[in-house]
C-alpha cells in the first residue's frame, strides 16, 4: 500500500489541473507543465484537490500510484512557486558568470566552458562562486544541475569542485609520511 499515494494533492488558487485520458496539464502563474499519465492509475478532481487511485490491486498499478502522485505534486508546486537549486564552486580560481541563457564556467581547465541553458531554466550568479538555478520543471532543473556539476565533481581530498549547496563531501586522509 502506498503511503504517499493516499494523500490528495492540494491545488492552490490560481492553478488549474486538466485531466485527459493519457496526460495531465497543469497551468499556473509561472507557466504550464504537461506529463504523461501511465495506464494503471486514475485521477479524479474533487473541489481543490486531485486524488490519485490505482486502477486495480495489481502490483504494477500499486507501484505507479505513489510515483504519479509525487510527480503531480511537483507539477503543481512548480507552476505555483517554482524550484531553486544552488551550486557552490570550491577551488582557487573557480568562478561562474551568467550571461543570458549561457553560463560561463572557469574551472581550472585550459579553456572556459560555455554551458547553454535549456528553455525553462534560468541561472543567476549572485557571487562568482555561487550559481542559482531556477525553473518550474523539477526534473529538468535537477538534470541541468547534475550536468553542470559533472564538469568538475568534488574530489575527496581537498573538496575542490562544484557541489550542491547542502551537500557534504566525505573527505579522505592524504598521504602520510
Amino acid at each position: 500500500m502506498s503511503r504517499i499515494g493516499k494523500h490528495p494533492v492540494k491545488v492552490p488558487a490560481g492553478v488549474t489541473v486538466t485531466i485527459g485520458t493519457e496526460d495531465v496539464v497543469v497551468k499556473g502563474k509561472l507557466g504550464e507543465l504537461k506529463t504523461h499519465l501511465p495506464h494503471g492509475v486514475v485521477l479524479t478532481q474533487e473541489a481543490d484537490e486531485v486524488v490519485v487511485r490505482p486502477l486495480s490491486d495489481d502490483k504494477e498499478h500499486r507501484a505507479l500510484w505513489g510515483t504519479v502522485r509525487a510527480n503531480l505534486q511537483n507539477l503543481v508546486k512548480g507552476v505555483s512557486d517554482g524550484f531553486t537549486k544552488k551550486l557552490e564552486l570550491v577551488g582557487v580560481g573557480y568562478k561562474a558568470a551568467a550571461q543570458g541563457q549561457v553560463l560561463k564556467l572557469s574551472l581550472g581547465y585550459s579553456h572556459d566552458i560555455d554551458y547553454q541553458l535549456p528553455a525553462g531554466v534560468k541561472a543567476a550568479t549572485p557571487q562568482p562562486t555561487t550559481i542559482e538555478l531556477t525553473g518550474i520543471d523539477k526534473q529538468l532543473l535537477g538534470q541541468v544541475a547534475s550536468e553542470i556539476r559533472s564538469y568538475r565533481a568534488p574530489e575527496p581530498y581537498k573538496g575542490k569542485g562544484i557541489k550542491y549547496e547542502n551537500e557534504t563531501i566525505l573527505r579522505k586522509v592524504g598521504k602520510k609520511k
